[in-house]
Order: C-alpha cells, then sequence, then structure tokens
C-alpha cells in the first residue's frame, strides 16, 4: 500500500453551520490542483447551495446494506478505497455506516 494517510475533520457548533460545504470547498480546491478527489457520502439536506458547491467532483455510488433486518443507503467504503483517489470527502461518517464497515475500511492501512 501507498504511504501514510491523513485525516482532515470539520466540525461545526450546529446543523446548517456550513460543515458540508466547507468540506465540498476543499475538495474544489485540492481537485483544482491536480489532486484526484471523489465523494463517498454528503448529507446536503435539500440545501442548493451546498448541491451546487459539488459541482463536478466524482461522487461514489452509494450502496444497499441489510443491517439487523433493516435496509439501508450506505457509504461504499471498499469502493472508495477500490477508487485510489487521493482524497475521499466523505460527511457524517458516523451515520454513513450502517453497519460500520470496519473491516473494509482497516483494509486502506
Amino acid at each position: 500500500m501507498g504511504g501514510a494517510g491523513s485525516l482532515r475533520i470539520f466540525l461545526g457548533t450546529a446543523p446548517g453551520v456550513g460543515k458540508a460545504y466547507a468540506m465540498l470547498a476543499e475538495g474544489r480546491r485540492r481537485a483544482g490542483n491536480g489532486e484526484r478527489v471523489v465523494v463517498g457520502w454528503i448529507e446536503g439536506h435539500g440545501r442548493d447551495r451546498t448541491r451546487r458547491q459539488l459541482g463536478d467532483l466524482e461522487v461514489i455510488a452509494l450502496r444497499t446494506v441489510v443491517y439487523r433486518g433493516a435496509i439501508f443507503t450506505d457509504f461504499d467504503a471498499p469502493a472508495a478505497i477500490a477508487s485510489r483517489a487521493e482524497v475521499v470527502l466523505v460527511d457524517e461518517l458516523a451515520h454513513a455506516t450502517a453497519d460500520r464497515t470496519r473491516a473494509a475500511v482497516a483494509g486502506c492501512r
């Protein structure tokens, strides 16, 4: 596997303060600098400004997961890893992984 990765976390004091928007802006900036950026999960809460900020960033398709008898649409960690992107944007990670995909995420070490 490649070199060491890094993690950047965007924190906010309340919903709607612009975390997803700022994350997407950073992703677009990095894509503009030649880095391969993909969006693994974005929760725009129907905000047009956030949707527009996606621009032409590549979005990884979500997967369907059955977890404890319920069906969820989920962040596809294996596809994100397989994309070999330099940057993967994941909004609300704690809410975007129904089965916690620990084994898949462990594969990126």
